[in-house]
């Protein structure tokens, strides 16, 4: 049985890069490639797997749609994990995260996924430009080759 753990191990191997697909209006998949890493989940402690992200699309399928799928791969193993969105962010309020909670949760998603970075008062500050969203995936199964 592969594991959460195994996922995020074979991501780290690839810089933390994912392939994420979400479910469009009509039915069809909408994929990208996002920077991807594993932490505790600030509000339940269980191990869940997330990314930061902005934009139209992959936020208002998961908005209206939260079932998600995310491949990591490096050489010929790969792993799927399959589960369940949570968002958190300017426009997705939630009641255990304040501004200062998204802040720092920003900045841990990154470092999950393998990110540095010298100046995080300049990542704060284009994460509320931008207005990132933070993803959490619950994962519901994990299956690899």
């Amino acid at each position: 049985m592969t594991t959460l753990d195994e996922a995020a191990a074979l991501g780290r191997d690839e810089h933390g890069l994912a392939v994420v697909s979400t479910l469009r209006a009509d039915g069809t998949i909408q994929s990208s490639v996002v920077n991807m890493g594993m932490l505790a989940h600030p509000a339940t402690g269980r191990p869940a797997l997330a990314f930061v992200t902005y934009g139209r699309v992959k936020l208002a399928n998961l908005r209206e749609r939260r079932q998600v799928t995310v491949n990591f791969r490096s050489g010929w193993r790969w792993v799927t994990v399959e589960g369940q969105a949570e968002l958190a962010g300017p426009d997705d309020a939630r009641p255990w995260l304040d501004a200062e909670g998204l802040r720092l949760l920003r900045r841990a998603v990154f470092s999950a996924a393998g990110g540095e970075h010298e100046n995080w008062d300049e990542y704060d500050r284009v994460m509320d430009e931008q207005r990132r969203t933070v993803v959490l995936i619950e994962p519901g199964r994990v299956y690899s080759n």
